[in-house]
Protein backbone atom coordinates (compact mmCIF):
# COMPACT_ATOMS: atom_id res chain seq x y z
CA UNK A 1 0.00 0.00 0.00
CA UNK A 2 2.97 2.46 0.56
CA UNK A 3 4.92 1.74 -2.58
CA UNK A 4 1.47 2.64 -4.41
CA UNK A 5 1.21 5.67 -2.34
CA UNK A 6 4.69 6.33 -3.08
CA UNK A 7 4.63 5.92 -6.98
CA UNK A 8 1.31 8.39 -7.09
CA UNK A 9 3.17 11.10 -4.84
CA UNK A 10 6.98 11.37 -4.93
CA UNK A 11 7.44 13.09 -2.05
CA UNK A 12 6.01 10.86 -0.07
CA UNK A 13 7.67 9.13 3.04
CA UNK A 14 10.58 10.63 2.73
CA UNK A 15 13.56 10.46 5.27
CA UNK A 16 13.99 13.61 7.39
CA UNK A 17 17.40 14.12 6.90
CA UNK A 18 17.01 13.68 2.54
CA UNK A 19 15.03 17.10 3.54
CA UNK A 20 17.17 18.70 5.61
CA UNK A 21 20.03 18.04 3.23
CA UNK A 22 17.56 19.53 0.50
CA UNK A 23 17.20 22.48 2.51
CA UNK A 24 21.00 23.06 2.81
CA UNK A 25 21.16 22.62 -1.01
CA UNK A 26 18.51 25.22 -1.37
CA UNK A 27 19.86 28.04 1.11
CA UNK A 28 23.38 27.40 -0.61
CA UNK A 29 21.82 27.57 -4.44
CA UNK A 30 19.83 30.74 -3.56
CA UNK A 31 23.86 32.58 -2.71
CA UNK A 32 25.64 31.21 -5.44
CA UNK A 33 22.41 31.46 -7.97
CA UNK A 34 22.43 35.09 -6.79
CA UNK A 35 25.90 35.77 -7.85
CA UNK A 36 26.05 33.48 -11.33
CA UNK A 37 23.81 34.70 -13.76
CA UNK A 38 25.20 38.85 -13.53
CA UNK A 39 28.79 36.93 -13.35
CA UNK A 40 28.78 37.00 -17.40
CA UNK A 41 27.90 40.67 -17.30
CA UNK A 42 30.48 41.62 -14.42
CA UNK A 43 33.25 39.80 -15.97
CA UNK A 44 32.89 40.97 -19.22
CA UNK A 45 31.73 44.47 -18.71
CA UNK A 46 32.55 45.38 -15.46
CA UNK A 47 35.37 43.80 -15.13
CA UNK A 48 36.59 44.30 -19.03
CA UNK A 49 37.27 40.06 -19.54
CA UNK A 50 36.80 38.30 -22.18
CA UNK A 51 34.79 35.17 -23.43
CA UNK A 52 38.05 33.25 -23.38
CA UNK A 53 38.64 34.56 -19.47
CA UNK A 54 35.35 33.16 -18.80
CA UNK A 55 35.58 30.17 -19.86
CA UNK A 56 39.07 29.73 -18.22
CA UNK A 57 37.15 30.99 -14.61
CA UNK A 58 34.20 28.44 -14.99
CA UNK A 59 36.25 25.81 -16.34
CA UNK A 60 38.95 25.96 -13.69
CA UNK A 61 36.48 26.40 -11.31
CA UNK A 62 34.56 23.53 -11.80
CA UNK A 63 37.57 20.97 -12.64
CA UNK A 64 38.74 21.94 -9.10
CA UNK A 65 35.70 20.86 -7.78
CA UNK A 66 35.39 17.58 -9.52
CA UNK A 67 39.02 16.49 -8.81
CA UNK A 68 38.07 17.21 -5.29
CA UNK A 69 35.47 15.11 -5.17
CA UNK A 70 37.36 12.39 -6.65
CA UNK A 71 39.51 12.73 -3.02
CA UNK A 72 36.17 13.57 -1.22
CA UNK A 73 34.32 10.26 -2.23
CA UNK A 74 37.46 7.91 -0.82
CA UNK A 75 37.09 9.84 2.47
CA UNK A 76 33.82 9.23 2.75
CA UNK A 77 33.75 5.77 2.12
CA UNK A 78 37.19 5.24 4.55
CA UNK A 79 35.03 7.43 6.98
CA UNK A 80 32.71 6.47 9.13
CA UNK A 81 30.83 9.49 9.71
CA UNK A 82 30.44 11.74 6.38
CA UNK A 83 29.01 14.81 7.92
CA UNK A 84 32.31 16.64 8.97
CA UNK A 85 33.17 16.29 5.44
CA UNK A 86 29.98 17.81 3.91
CA UNK A 87 30.16 20.64 7.15
CA UNK A 88 33.35 21.78 5.92
CA UNK A 89 32.75 21.85 2.57
CA UNK A 90 29.64 24.37 2.64
CA UNK A 91 31.48 26.26 5.29
CA UNK A 92 34.46 26.85 3.54
CA UNK A 93 31.86 28.12 0.21
CA UNK A 94 29.81 30.03 2.73
CA UNK A 95 32.49 31.72 3.83
CA UNK A 96 34.24 32.72 0.87
CA UNK A 97 31.86 33.30 -1.78
CA UNK A 98 31.36 37.27 -0.74
CA UNK A 99 34.75 37.86 -1.63
CA UNK A 100 33.39 37.79 -5.29
CA UNK A 101 32.52 42.09 -4.05
CA UNK A 102 35.72 42.66 -3.79
CA UNK A 103 37.76 41.70 -6.87
CA UNK A 104 38.90 44.23 -9.47
CA UNK A 105 40.19 41.69 -11.73
CA UNK A 106 39.52 38.66 -13.66
CA UNK A 107 41.95 36.44 -12.17
CA UNK A 108 39.92 37.58 -9.08
CA UNK A 109 37.36 36.05 -9.80
CA UNK A 110 39.08 33.14 -10.91
CA UNK A 111 40.64 32.52 -7.36
CA UNK A 112 37.36 32.85 -5.28
CA UNK A 113 35.43 30.73 -7.83
CA UNK A 114 37.94 28.52 -7.79
CA UNK A 115 37.87 28.57 -3.69
CA UNK A 116 34.20 28.01 -3.58
CA UNK A 117 34.19 25.70 -5.77
CA UNK A 118 36.60 23.64 -3.31
CA UNK A 119 34.15 23.57 -0.97
CA UNK A 120 31.63 22.04 -3.34
CA UNK A 121 34.25 19.32 -3.97
CA UNK A 122 34.50 18.67 -0.22
CA UNK A 123 31.00 18.12 0.44
CA UNK A 124 29.20 16.64 -2.46
CA UNK A 125 30.43 12.99 -3.01
CA UNK A 126 29.98 12.63 0.82
CA UNK A 127 26.54 14.53 0.51
CA UNK A 128 25.40 12.41 -1.99
CA UNK A 129 26.45 8.74 -0.30
CA UNK A 130 24.56 9.84 2.46
CA UNK A 131 21.46 10.49 0.73
CA UNK A 132 22.11 6.67 -0.70
CA UNK A 133 21.84 5.11 2.71
CA UNK A 134 18.57 6.68 3.06
CA UNK A 135 17.39 5.12 -0.22
CA UNK A 136 16.10 2.09 -1.04
CA UNK A 137 16.72 0.38 -4.57
CA UNK A 138 12.99 1.52 -5.63
CA UNK A 139 13.28 4.76 -4.39
CA UNK A 140 16.51 6.59 -5.44
CA UNK A 141 15.20 8.11 -8.10
CA UNK A 142 12.68 10.15 -6.52
CA UNK A 143 15.05 11.11 -3.74
CA UNK A 144 18.02 12.21 -5.66
CA UNK A 145 14.97 14.20 -8.09
CA UNK A 146 13.90 15.94 -4.75
CA UNK A 147 16.86 16.81 -3.95
CA UNK A 148 17.87 18.51 -7.00
CA UNK A 149 14.31 19.91 -7.11
CA UNK A 150 14.99 21.48 -3.71
CA UNK A 151 18.40 22.72 -5.06
CA UNK A 152 17.13 24.28 -7.88
CA UNK A 153 14.14 25.68 -6.14
CA UNK A 154 17.06 28.01 -3.88
CA UNK A 155 18.41 29.01 -7.59
CA UNK A 156 14.90 30.59 -8.34
CA UNK A 157 14.82 32.48 -5.13
CA UNK A 158 18.53 33.46 -5.30
CA UNK A 159 18.05 35.57 -8.78
CA UNK A 160 14.50 36.99 -8.04
CA UNK A 161 16.09 38.18 -4.77
CA UNK A 162 19.17 39.66 -6.48
CA UNK A 163 16.68 41.54 -9.75
CA UNK A 164 14.63 42.88 -6.48
CA UNK A 165 17.71 44.29 -4.87
CA UNK A 166 18.71 45.69 -8.06
CA UNK A 167 15.91 47.18 -9.04
CA UNK A 168 16.34 49.15 -5.47
CA UNK A 169 19.60 49.78 -5.88
CA UNK A 170 21.13 49.66 -9.53
CA UNK A 171 24.19 48.96 -10.12
CA UNK A 172 25.20 47.99 -6.34
CA UNK A 173 26.91 45.06 -7.55
CA UNK A 174 29.23 44.43 -4.92
CA UNK A 175 26.37 45.07 -2.07
CA UNK A 176 24.57 41.98 -3.67
CA UNK A 177 27.75 39.69 -3.67
CA UNK A 178 28.12 40.42 -0.05
CA UNK A 179 24.85 39.31 1.26
CA UNK A 180 25.18 36.19 -0.36
CA UNK A 181 26.68 35.25 3.44
CA UNK A 182 23.59 35.26 5.21
CA UNK A 183 21.66 32.44 2.72
CA UNK A 184 25.51 30.81 2.88
CA UNK A 185 25.22 30.86 7.33
CA UNK A 186 21.79 29.18 7.22
CA UNK A 187 23.27 26.57 5.33
CA UNK A 188 25.84 25.76 7.37
CA UNK A 189 23.49 26.05 10.77
CA UNK A 190 21.07 23.33 9.36
CA UNK A 191 23.78 20.45 8.68
CA UNK A 192 24.47 20.24 12.56
CA UNK A 193 20.34 18.66 12.21
CA UNK A 194 21.59 16.12 9.98
CA UNK A 195 21.53 12.79 11.13
CA UNK A 196 23.77 9.98 9.30
CA UNK A 197 22.03 6.44 9.14
CA UNK A 198 24.63 3.66 10.90
CA UNK A 199 26.60 1.18 8.47
CA UNK A 200 24.48 -1.74 10.00
CA UNK A 201 21.15 0.21 9.86
CA UNK A 202 18.84 -1.14 6.78
CA UNK A 203 16.58 0.71 4.39
CA UNK A 204 12.66 0.24 5.10
CA UNK A 205 12.70 -1.60 1.92
CA UNK A 206 13.00 -5.33 1.02
CA UNK A 207 14.96 -4.21 -2.19
CA UNK A 208 17.45 -1.92 0.25
CA UNK A 209 20.71 -4.24 -0.11
CA UNK A 210 20.54 -5.45 -2.93
CA UNK A 211 23.08 -3.75 -4.77
CA UNK A 212 25.38 -5.12 -2.04
CA UNK A 213 27.86 -7.25 -4.53
CA UNK A 214 29.72 -10.50 -3.14
CA UNK A 215 32.81 -10.04 -5.60
CA UNK A 216 35.93 -10.04 -4.09
CA UNK A 217 37.59 -7.29 -5.42
CA UNK A 218 34.64 -4.96 -5.98
CA UNK A 219 36.71 -2.63 -3.32
CA UNK A 220 39.79 -2.49 -5.81
CA UNK A 221 37.99 -2.06 -8.93
CA UNK A 222 34.41 -0.10 -10.19
CA UNK A 223 32.21 -2.67 -12.27
CA UNK A 224 32.41 -2.20 -15.59
CA UNK A 225 28.78 -1.13 -16.58
CA UNK A 226 29.80 1.71 -14.32
CA UNK A 227 33.08 2.46 -15.85
CA UNK A 228 31.68 2.14 -19.57
CA UNK A 229 28.98 4.93 -18.40
CA UNK A 230 31.97 6.85 -17.30
CA UNK A 231 32.78 6.66 -20.84
CA UNK A 232 30.08 7.35 -22.10
CA UNK A 233 29.68 10.64 -20.17
CA UNK A 234 33.00 11.75 -20.70
CA UNK A 235 32.45 12.33 -24.61
CA UNK A 236 28.75 14.17 -23.48
CA UNK A 237 30.81 16.23 -21.22
CA UNK A 238 33.43 17.43 -23.38
CA UNK A 239 30.62 19.07 -25.35
CA UNK A 240 28.67 20.65 -22.00
CA UNK A 241 30.60 23.57 -21.59
CA UNK A 242 29.39 26.38 -18.95
CA UNK A 243 25.87 28.03 -18.76
CA UNK A 244 27.57 30.94 -18.23
CA UNK A 245 27.94 31.12 -22.24
CA UNK A 246 24.15 31.15 -22.49
CA UNK A 247 23.50 33.57 -20.33
CA UNK A 248 26.16 35.66 -22.13
CA UNK A 249 24.40 35.28 -25.55
CA UNK A 250 21.00 35.94 -23.63
CA UNK A 251 22.72 39.02 -22.30
CA UNK A 252 23.58 40.36 -25.28
CA UNK A 253 20.24 39.52 -27.13
CA UNK A 254 18.63 41.70 -24.17
CA UNK A 255 21.20 44.18 -24.09
CA UNK A 256 21.19 44.77 -20.69
CA UNK A 257 22.09 42.66 -17.22
CA UNK A 258 19.16 43.54 -14.88
CA UNK A 259 16.17 41.08 -15.85
CA UNK A 260 18.74 38.37 -16.75
CA UNK A 261 18.31 36.79 -13.23
CA UNK A 262 15.01 36.58 -13.77
CA UNK A 263 15.11 34.19 -16.79
CA UNK A 264 17.59 32.42 -14.66
CA UNK A 265 15.54 31.97 -12.31
CA UNK A 266 12.59 30.69 -14.58
CA UNK A 267 14.84 28.23 -15.91
CA UNK A 268 15.14 26.57 -12.56
CA UNK A 269 11.56 26.67 -11.86
CA UNK A 270 11.33 24.02 -14.88
CA UNK A 271 14.52 22.02 -13.32
CA UNK A 272 12.85 21.97 -10.06
CA UNK A 273 9.72 20.77 -11.47
CA UNK A 274 11.70 18.88 -14.19
CA UNK A 275 13.75 16.60 -11.45
CA UNK A 276 11.43 15.10 -9.71
CA UNK A 277 9.57 13.62 -12.30
CA UNK A 278 12.35 12.93 -14.23
CA UNK A 279 13.73 10.74 -10.93
CA UNK A 280 10.33 9.04 -10.27
CA UNK A 281 10.43 8.42 -14.07
CA UNK A 282 13.35 6.58 -14.22
CA UNK A 283 12.13 4.40 -10.84
CA UNK A 284 9.81 2.99 -13.33
CA UNK A 285 11.22 2.49 -16.77
CA UNK A 286 14.60 2.93 -16.04
CA UNK A 287 17.55 5.27 -16.05
CA UNK A 288 18.95 4.93 -19.51
CA UNK A 289 16.19 5.88 -21.84
CA UNK A 290 15.42 9.09 -19.79
CA UNK A 291 19.17 10.07 -19.67
CA UNK A 292 19.65 9.69 -22.96
CA UNK A 293 16.48 11.64 -23.40
CA UNK A 294 17.82 14.23 -21.38
CA UNK A 295 21.13 14.21 -23.75
CA UNK A 296 19.05 14.72 -26.89
CA UNK A 297 17.61 17.53 -25.42
CA UNK A 298 20.41 19.08 -24.51
CA UNK A 299 21.83 18.67 -28.00
CA UNK A 300 18.40 19.94 -29.23
CA UNK A 301 18.91 23.55 -27.29
CA UNK A 302 22.33 23.67 -27.93
CA UNK A 303 21.39 23.80 -32.12
CA UNK A 304 18.88 26.14 -31.96
CA UNK A 305 21.32 28.60 -29.68
CA UNK A 306 23.32 28.36 -33.00
CA UNK A 307 20.76 28.77 -35.54
CA UNK A 308 18.93 32.41 -33.86
CA UNK A 309 20.22 35.76 -31.84
CA UNK A 310 16.61 37.37 -31.13
CA UNK A 311 16.13 37.36 -27.82
CA UNK A 312 11.96 36.09 -27.55
CA UNK A 313 13.28 32.35 -29.27
CA UNK A 314 16.25 32.36 -27.32
CA UNK A 315 14.25 32.91 -23.69
CA UNK A 316 11.84 30.14 -24.87
CA UNK A 317 14.72 27.38 -25.70
CA UNK A 318 16.49 28.49 -22.50
CA UNK A 319 13.62 27.49 -20.64
CA UNK A 320 13.17 24.39 -22.46
CA UNK A 321 17.23 23.93 -21.59
CA UNK A 322 15.89 23.12 -17.62
CA UNK A 323 14.24 19.76 -18.80
CA UNK A 324 17.75 18.35 -19.62
CA UNK A 325 18.75 18.91 -16.40
CA UNK A 326 15.10 17.13 -14.73
CA UNK A 327 15.73 14.40 -16.87
CA UNK A 328 19.57 13.48 -16.25
CA UNK A 329 20.71 15.46 -12.89
CA UNK A 330 19.04 13.51 -10.24
CA UNK A 331 18.87 9.96 -12.78
CA UNK A 332 22.53 10.22 -13.69
CA UNK A 333 23.28 10.01 -9.75
CA UNK A 334 20.59 7.48 -9.17
CA UNK A 335 22.40 5.18 -11.84
CA UNK A 336 25.72 5.35 -10.39
CA UNK A 337 24.00 4.51 -7.00
CA UNK A 338 22.36 1.54 -8.89
CA UNK A 339 25.82 -0.05 -10.29
CA UNK A 340 28.47 1.13 -7.85
CA UNK A 341 28.95 -1.41 -4.79
CA UNK A 342 27.52 -0.11 -1.48
CA UNK A 343 31.07 0.33 0.01
CA UNK A 344 32.51 2.09 -3.49
CA UNK A 345 29.60 4.72 -3.62
CA UNK A 346 31.66 7.50 -2.54
CA UNK A 347 34.21 6.99 -4.58
CA UNK A 348 31.78 6.28 -7.61
CA UNK A 349 30.13 9.62 -6.91
CA UNK A 350 33.99 11.05 -6.74
CA UNK A 351 35.04 9.98 -10.22
CA UNK A 352 31.34 10.75 -11.62
CA UNK A 353 31.90 14.16 -10.53
CA UNK A 354 35.30 13.78 -11.41
CA UNK A 355 34.53 13.09 -14.66
CA UNK A 356 31.86 15.86 -15.51
CA UNK A 357 34.29 18.93 -13.99
CA UNK A 358 37.37 17.77 -16.12
CA UNK A 359 35.45 17.55 -18.99
CA UNK A 360 33.76 21.00 -18.13
CA UNK A 361 37.21 22.54 -18.03
CA UNK A 362 38.35 21.25 -21.40
CA UNK A 363 34.97 21.82 -22.54
CA UNK A 364 34.67 25.63 -21.42
CA UNK A 365 38.23 26.77 -22.91
CA UNK A 366 37.77 25.14 -26.09
CA UNK A 367 34.10 26.69 -26.05
CA UNK A 368 35.69 30.29 -25.55
CA UNK A 369 38.26 29.18 -28.03
CA UNK A 370 36.09 28.31 -30.81
CA UNK A 371 33.12 31.39 -30.23
CA UNK A 372 35.93 33.87 -30.57
CA UNK A 373 37.67 32.17 -33.87
CA UNK A 374 34.48 31.31 -35.76
CA UNK A 375 31.62 32.93 -33.50
CA UNK A 376 28.74 31.01 -31.23
CA UNK A 377 27.22 29.76 -33.61
CA UNK A 378 30.16 27.24 -34.01
CA UNK A 379 30.53 26.69 -30.59
CA UNK A 380 26.60 25.87 -30.24
CA UNK A 381 26.62 23.29 -32.87
CA UNK A 382 29.85 21.54 -31.62
CA UNK A 383 28.13 21.00 -28.27
CA UNK A 384 25.21 19.89 -29.71
CA UNK A 385 27.15 17.32 -32.33
CA UNK A 386 28.38 15.77 -28.98
CA UNK A 387 25.68 15.51 -26.60
CA UNK A 388 23.64 13.65 -29.75
CA UNK A 389 26.34 11.04 -30.36
CA UNK A 390 26.81 10.46 -26.80
CA UNK A 391 23.17 9.77 -26.41
CA UNK A 392 23.56 7.03 -29.08
CA UNK A 393 26.15 5.62 -27.58
CA UNK A 394 24.52 5.52 -24.20
CA UNK A 395 22.78 2.60 -25.09
CA UNK A 396 25.60 0.12 -26.44
CA UNK A 397 27.32 0.99 -23.20
CA UNK A 398 25.24 0.81 -20.62
CA UNK A 399 22.20 -2.26 -20.50
CA UNK A 400 18.60 -1.79 -19.31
Amino acid sequence: MSDTRSSRNPLANLPRPVWLLGWVSLATDAASEAIYPLLPFFLTTVLGASPVSLGIVEGAAEAVNSVLKLWSGRMADRARRKRPLVLAGYTISSLVRPFIALAHSWTHVLAVRVTDRVGKGIRSAPRDAILATWASADTRGRVYGVHRAMDHTGAVIGPILAVLFLLWYPGQYRTLFALTMIPGAIAVALIFFVREKDADQPVDHPRAHEDVTSDGDAKERLPRRLQAFFLVLTLFTLGNSTDAFLLLKLTDAAGAVTYVPLIWAALHVVKASSSVVGGAWSDRIGRRAVIALGWTVYAAVYFAFAATDRLLPLIVIFLCYGVYFGLTEGVEKALVADLAPVSRRGHAFGVYNAVIGIGALAASVVFGLVWNAFGSATAFTMGGVLALVASGLLFAAVPR
